[in-house]
């Protein structure tokens, strides 16, 4: 999700441009004279409901599990959940993108459904820049010297982050929401009350009671359908579809892995002296030199007006283009997969 203080800044702007719609069949970003770009069949959201085998492999400090598709030696695209969801964000882009000769890689994160940590010892952190080298550990353990990384939400972080420290090993990036590599002293200044209340359940998890509730199985899985009805408000999903991603809430880890998420982002929880020089890297808000589509969704509440990508285009300076796709809220691959999956292939012929 973008982060509070562009965002409170965004807000103190109006509303701005009306959102585009985005058909899935290119843009005028992608001339005719190039390449010419596959063009993503349209599917209907829904179509698949589950993946294949998942598949373990021991990755860094992690065993790592991860949906797969797609012809071994194609090229790679890594797709990246956020929160709270999980790998089935993806369950329609990747045969989408497998039809089309990719490889498909799609993690669960640490502390989400197979993912687990390699020893009891190893500390339950989730700053932004361990979850990166989670995914470098991924292509190392699997052998992957360069993907296309494609995320959302805490995904989208995490592909920025590899995108800005590691660029040798990314070929493109699909980021939703933009730039959103996290300033730590940036977010300690308060946002506008508006931007305030939209993150109520990062302030929730700073208390107490917010900590007992993501502890308890039941109310962290009442509390994530919550904030899906939220962040994706015209997004008509059934009891299955939610069902079927909070299996991956009740790993053990779980719980432990959002909490220290969202409190060090606010500063209450200290950076583990692993990632510290990753983290003081990320403080300065690198740039990102690499092909980069960005998407918006226009009903996500996290997507600031005007909605256009114009306040944080600064931060891409390789080629790039953005899109805003109409009438879809936060969970933009799930509920847009034809789109997302073209702006996958579309930013490998930048």
């Amino acid at each position: 999700m973008i982060n509070r203080r562009t965002f409170s800044k965004a807000v103190g702007l109006g509303t701005g441009a009306t959102a585009v719609s985005l058909s899935g069949l290119g843009s005028d970003a992608f001339a005719s004279t190039g390449p010419r770009v596959p063009a993503v069949p349209a599917i209907t959201p829904g179509t698949h409901t589950s993946f294949g085998e998942i598949k373990q492999v021991k990755a860094g400090v992690l065993n790592v599990g991860y949906a797969e598709a797609g012809p071994a030696h194609g090229p790679v695209v890594i797709l990246l959940h956020g929160w709270p969801y999980d790998i089935h964000s993806y369950v329609d882009v990747a045969p989408l993108l497998a039809d089309l000769g990719y490889r498909v890689i799609v993690p669960y994160l640490r502390g989400h459904g197979s993912t687990t940590f390699l020893s009891d010892r190893t500390p339950r952190t989730a700053e932004q820049s361990a979850i990166a080298l989670d995914v470098i550990a991924l292509m190392d353990a699997l052998k992957i010297e360069k993907a296309a990384l494609a995320g959302f939400d805490w995904g989208s972080r995490t592909a920025d982050i590899i995108a800005a420290l590691w660029p040798e090993r990314v070929t493109s990036m699909v980021s939703t929401s933009g730039y959103l590599i996290t300033d730590r002293k940036m977010q300690a200044a308060p946002a506008d009350p508006a931007v305030e209340r939209t993150w109520w359940y990062q302030w929730y998890f700073a208390t107490p009671r917010g900590k007992a509730a993501m502890e308890a199985e039941d109310s962290r899985l009442a509390l994530c359908r919550y904030v899906w009805t939220l962040v994706s408000p015209n997004w008509d999903f059934d009891d299955a579809t939610y069902h079927r991603t909070a299996e991956a809430f009740k790993n053990p880890d779980y719980a432990a892995i959002v909490l220290f998420n969202y409190r060090w982002r606010i500063g209450l929880v200290d950076t583990d002296h692993r990632y510290a020089r990753h983290e003081k890297l990320l403080a300065a808000q690198p740039a990102i030199h690499v092909p980069t589509v960005t998407l918006d969704a226009a009903l996500d509440p996290f997507t600031p007006p005007p909605g256009d990508g114009s306040l944080y285009r600064y931060h891409f300076t390789g080629p790039y283009a953005h899109r805003t796709i109409a009438d879809i809220g936060h969970n933009l691959p799930q509920e847009a997969p034809t789109a997302f999956a073209q702006a996958v292939v579309d930013a490998g012929h930048l």
